[in-house]
């Protein structure tokens, strides 16, 4: 069993920056891919980025590419999504979650694991 638990959410002014950090559970978590995903009220959820089992690679949505970096410590079970320049259209919920592999995906589907989700309010 895994748990993932979110932390760094808040209200930020646009423009500003927030990280975001998820804690894991378990002793496998340095050999699985992690993901950030979102959902904004009255959206689906939507891809945010990805990081390979060993922080190798990294993957964006085209909408936060050159302004959020995804980062991981797996010494400290930790991944991290770095967000700046914040837009009021990265007001959502933003979640962690496990890949069941070690490759990159931004297909829901192939995450096995969750968090609970922290608030991200950015406000113009």
């Amino acid at each position: 069993q895994v748990q993932l638990v979110e932390s760094g959410g808040g209200l930020v002014q646009a423009g500003g920056s927030l990280r975001l950090s998820c804690a894991a559970s378990g002793r496998t978590f340095s050999i699985y891919a992690m993901g950030w995903f979102r959902q904004a009220p009255g959206k689906e959820r939507e891809f945010v980025a990805s990081i390979k089992w060993n922080a190798v690679s990294t993957y964006y949505a085209d909408s936060v590419k050159g302004r959020f970096t995804i980062s991981r410590d797996n010494a400290k079970n930790t991944v991290y999504l770095q967000m700046n320049s914040l837009k009021p259209e990265d007001t959502a919920v933003y979640y962690c979650a496990k890949s069941k592999g070690t490759y990159h995906s931004a297909d829901g589907d192939d995450y096995d694991y969750w968090g609970q989700g922290t608030q991200v309010t950015v406000s113009s």
